[in-house]
């Protein structure tokens, strides 16, 4: 559903889990690194403005990535360990995953990452237009059913905000396995405005030469499911 609250932010519906079972005590304690890892006033009543966040104030002149739903967490930490040079937010509404990802910063001493604990849409209407030159969506939640399908981030609503914050030649990768996701996103990336990349088999069905195999990768593969590795390149339109 579209259109606007109260306080004139755009009305989104939310259909994923934003909590599960309750948090260990350490996992209360880490939640308090939040306060200083958040990437700055994302909702409206914190920024009425809408004002673009300042991402060289979080980063300085570090290139800014963007990891949509980063589930435990462990992917985000791994590329900011090995690209320290680079500014890292990642999007996570589920609190339980937010509580992992924020233990898993601490054990790894990393300094380069944000965490906007909510809905990704709400973080990309206040990232700054062209600033994203790498976005992973990783095994996102694949709404099985046909009907909720258009629940999916690879549809017009995700893609199009995705597109206008991501730079002119920008990386986006899709890590799923569900065959009918990666029907819809060969579907609609590119007609949001992505080039795919691949020029033989292995570029979809090996992973990407940095990847750290994910929980959720973990799980698909022990269940007999087939990973797929998508990567595309914004285009001009």
């Amino acid at each position: 559903m579209t259109g606007k609250s109260p306080s004139g932010a755009p009305w989104r519906n939310f259909y994923g889990r934003t909590r599960g079972k309750g948090l260990r005590d350490s996992q209360k304690e880490y939640m308090k690194d939040l306060a200083h890892l958040s990437p700055g006033p994302v909702s409206w009543d914190d920024n009425p403005d809408r004002n673009p966040l300042d991402i060289s104030a979080l980063f300085g002149e570090r290139p800014l990535w963007l990891e949509i739903g980063f589930g435990g967490g462990e992917h985000l930490v791994h590329q900011a360990a090995a690209n320290p040079d680079v500014g890292i937010i990642g999007a996570e509404p589920y609190i339980n995953g937010i509580a992992m990802l924020l233990g898993k910063i601490r054990k790894a001493g990393v300094e380069n990452v944000a965490v906007h604990p909510g809905d990704a849409r709400d973080l990309m209407d206040v990232l700054p237009k062209g600033s994203v030159e790498k976005a992973f969506l990783l095994y996102p939640d694949p709404w099985p059913k046909k009907r909720h399908h258009r629940r999916r981030f690879v549809t017009a609503e995700h893609l199009e905000p995705l597109w206008q914050v991501m730079a002119p030649d920008a990386e986006l990768r899709i890590a799923t396995d569900i065959p009918d996701y990666v029907r819809q996103a060969m579907e609609e990336v590119p007609k949001a405005g992505f080039e795919w990349l691949a020029e033989r088999p292995e570029d979809w069905r090996l992973p990407w030469s940095d990847w750290l195999s994910t929980r959720y990768e973990q799980k698909a593969l022990r269940e007999g499911r087939v990973p797929h590795y998508l990567t595309f390149r914004k285009v001009s339109r």
